[in-house]
């Protein structure tokens, strides 16, 4: 069986309990070496062949799952944060559905929740904002041009923007013409739960340049919104006046 794992963003014990099993049993483990931390393969049993897919091709990659599969061995696909975001994992199973090769997804903590949880908020606050988009600013990768980072902006909603902070200047300038003011909350939160995390805090009129003052250039999350520092109604889940399904009012 191959299976492709959310190694988590960073501390290994973030990683599921099923992961971390499928990894314990593992015959082969193809990792994303330039994300995920080495500590993870210290749980392999003995034997186990590692292999750092940074230095690798699609092809080689699925060359290697398929030759281990013709062996009956136990693969796994160790994928950084949760491989079904920016994960790169829909051509990987193109081509084995193609073969007719049976694979599983174990979901994995996204570092855009970890960066949110390093600075202890909370993404959905009442009469704040209750959406959460999750987008990039273009790269090498294009952006559909409905979904540029201003008119993403505009909406008002909390906001983790992945693999854009070398771009922090042009990722500023976007947000100020989507929300057609300076004093946004913002954070940059750097690789979120390893022990060099950083975390830097401002608006959009001074985080570039403490990014910059900081030296991060790659490997953090940009958190934006009202829900970093905003006033927030209360929520009715557990206010006294508000009867729900397992609790009566008392006020």
């Amino acid at each position: 069986m191959i299976s492709f794992v959310g190694a988590g963003p960073g501390d290994v014990d973030l990683i599921t309990i099923k992961g971390r099993k499928l990894l314990e049993r593992a015959d082969i483990v193809i990792y994303a070496g330039s994300l995920v931390s080495k500590e993870h393969l210290s749980f392999c049993k003995k034997g186990c062949k590692f292999y750092n897919s940074a230095s690798m091709t699609l092809e080689e990659v699925i060359n290697i799952m398929e030759d281990g599969i013709n062996k009956g061995l136990n693969i796994v696909r160790l994928h950084t944060g949760d491989p079904t975001i920016y994960g790169a994992i829909k051509e990987q199973m193109d081509i084995l559905d193609e073969k007719k090769i049976s694979y599983e997804v174990i979901p994995g903590v996204s570092s855009f929740t970890a960066a949110c949880s390093a600075i202890k908020k909370e993404f959905t606050l009442p009469e704040v904002s209750q959406t959460v988009i999750l987008t990039r600013i273009e790269g090498r990768t294009s952006v559909p041009e409905n979904e540029d980072l201003e008119k993403l902006a505009s909406y008002g909603a909390s906001m983790a923007i992945f693999l854009s902070v070398q771009q922090i200047d042009n990722v500023v300038e976007k947000l100020k013409d989507g929300y057609k003011r300076e004093n946004v909350p913002i954070a940059v939160v750097y690789k979120a739960t390893w022990e060099d995390e950083k975390i830097v805090l401002g608006t959009l009129e001074n985080i570039s340049e403490k990014v910059k003052e900081e030296g991060i250039k790659k490997t953090a999350q940009i958190l934006v919104g009202d829900f970093i520092s905003g006033d927030y109604e209360r929520s009715k889940l557990y206010n006294p006046e508000f009867t729900h399904e397992y609790r009566r009012a008392s006020k």
